[in-house]
């Protein structure tokens, strides 16, 4: 499948849309297969249910990942 992303990236927080279908505001990242694409989610957050998010980015087309940055204390 094809992938579009677009990453928005705060002090608190990471947005992550992925997409297959192209938008103009995002960026193109390739042909994806199922262990590149599980490879890709774990680069994200390596304690991430890549089983659910890969359905989920197959059934509907796109998928937004909301990682919150964790404070060091």
């Amino acid at each position: 499948m094809k992938i579009w992303m677009s990453d928005i990236n705060a002090v608190t927080h990471r947005l992550i849309k992925l997409n297959c279908m192209e938008h103009s505001d995002y960026r193109y990242l390739g042909e994806f297969d199922d262990e590149k694409l599980k490879s890709f989610f774990l680069e994200i957050q390596d304690d991430m249910d890549i089983e659910k998010n890969m359905k989920l980015i197959k059934y509907y087309g796109y998928l937004n990942i909301f990682i919150i940055h964790k404070t060091k204390k």
